[in-house]
């Protein structure tokens, strides 16, 4: 079982400003469309970018459904010994339905 956070828990967290590291794994022109913020790695990059990340900080995982970020989670966890790594369950997609209905779905 990938560890996960609900887009309702990831919005109280942003709200009470912890200090989380946001990593969006979709493409450029997702990303366009609409996004939590944090930082764009588009999972086929992850690989080279994965020495740039804080292992100390919490990080959660995004991406339009929630698998290309538990992909990425799985590689983090085990190609490089990340313990603090959430994946955002159900994507951008969930966080348009539960949390902001405002927000950009595509």
């Amino acid at each position: 079982m990938l560890p996960e956070i609900t887009p309702q828990q990831l919005k109280e967290r942003l709200d009470q400003q912890e200090p989380l590291q946001l990593i969006d794994v979709r493409e450029p022109q997702e990303w366009d469309i609409c996004h939590l913020g944090g930082q764009l790695i588009p999972l086929g990059d992850l690989p080279k970018a994965a020495a740039t990340l804080d292992k100390d900080k919490v990080t959660v995982l995004i991406c339009h459904h929630g698998f290309r970020s538990a992909q990425a989670l799985m590689f983090l966890q085990q190609r490089h010994g990340f313990t603090q790594l959430l994946n955002l369950k159900g994507g951008v997609h969930a966080w348009a339905q539960e949390v902001d209905p405002n927000f950009p779905v595509y």
